[in-house]
């Protein structure tokens, strides 16, 4: 199965694809560029940007149809049809060179954000879980590169990728508290196909992954560890992916020119772009964040 090219982004760290289905438009980041792109689904009747003065890691969707962005030092609530801002809290911003990266939603609209330190200091960053009151809980520390998290459908186990890690955790979750226990290692990454990076689930309940140094996203089986699907990107650093669409049935995929020589960017000349392929298996609906 192969990806087409969807927009030339041309993003150094293309990250955090997010469907907006009122908007019917797929929203992106470009980490390192500290902007936040908007595409009008399918076919990109508007195209627009913006630019922030931290680095934007991660876009989810509030209950009123804004978005919330992990940047940074913080979260933040932004509404792109006026452009205003407004930070919502600090996280991490006490430490030199740590943001926000990867993140997403629970059942509650709890919001869930990992970080990273930038030169990526092995075990100094973590795993948090933000409710209503905006107070950042440490769900896991000891954390390198935060990465893909997803939910099953039952709302019973959280997936999660620290990349460096190279598999897919397994956590049992409770719902009404949002506190999780290690459950097991789901998918043990062979060598040979990159890192784990940004991850979604399907209405089978198994997972999509984008593997950074390896032109793909694969899918895998959370209950065996199975490798069960591929798809190949025209680009080397794939960073994550998400269903899009009315129906939920084209997967977006974001990458980056990021950690790639000259002579391979002359090669590989869509690193950075983004990719939507159709597959016969649709995605879950995005969940609504309560901050």
């Amino acid at each position: 199965m192969n990806a087409r090219l969807l927009h030339a982004s041309q993003c150094f760290l293309g990250e955090g694809p997010c469907w907006h289905p009122r908007r019917n438009s797929i929203f992106w980041v470009d980490i390192e560029n500290r902007r936040l792109y908007e595409y009008n689904w399918p076919h990109g009747a508007y195209m627009r940007h913006w630019t922030f003065p931290q680095r934007v890691t991660l876009v989810v969707i509030d209950k009123d149809d804004r978005l919330i962005l992990g940047m940074e030092g913080g979260v933040m609530r932004f509404d792109p049809d006026t452009g205003d801002s407004h930070w919502l809290l600090d996280l991490e911003k006490e430490y030199e060179k740590h943001r926000c990266n990867d993140g997403g939603v629970d059942r509650e609209g709890r919001l869930w954000v990992g970080t990273l330190h930038r030169d990526f200091t092995p075990g100094v960053a973590s795993l948090y879980c933000i409710g209503k009151d905006l107070v950042p809980q440490q769900r896991i520390a000891d954390v390198t590169i935060s990465n893909g998290i997803a939910w099953s459908h039952d709302d019973t186990r959280l997936y999660y990728i620290d990349s460096p890690r190279r598999c897919i955790e397994s956590y049992l979750y409770d719902t009404t508290t949002g506190q999780i226990e290690f459950e097991k290692v789901a998918v043990q990454v062979p060598d040979g196909i990159g890192d784990p990076d940004g991850m979604t689930i399907d209405e089978e309940g198994m997972l999509w992954v984008a593997h950074w140094g390896s032109f793909s996203v694969h899918r895998w089986d959370p209950r065996n560890g199975q490798l069960l699907d591929t798809i190949n990107v025209p680009a080397p650093n794939v960073s994550s992916c998400i269903f899009a669409g009315e129906s939920l049935d084209h997967l977006v995929i974001t990458t980056a020119r990021q950690d790639l020589t000259p002579q391979q960017l002359k090669k590989y000349p869509h690193s950075g772009d983004v990719f939507v392929t159709e597959l016969p298996v649709k995605g879950t609906p995005a969940r609504q964040c309560s901050l």
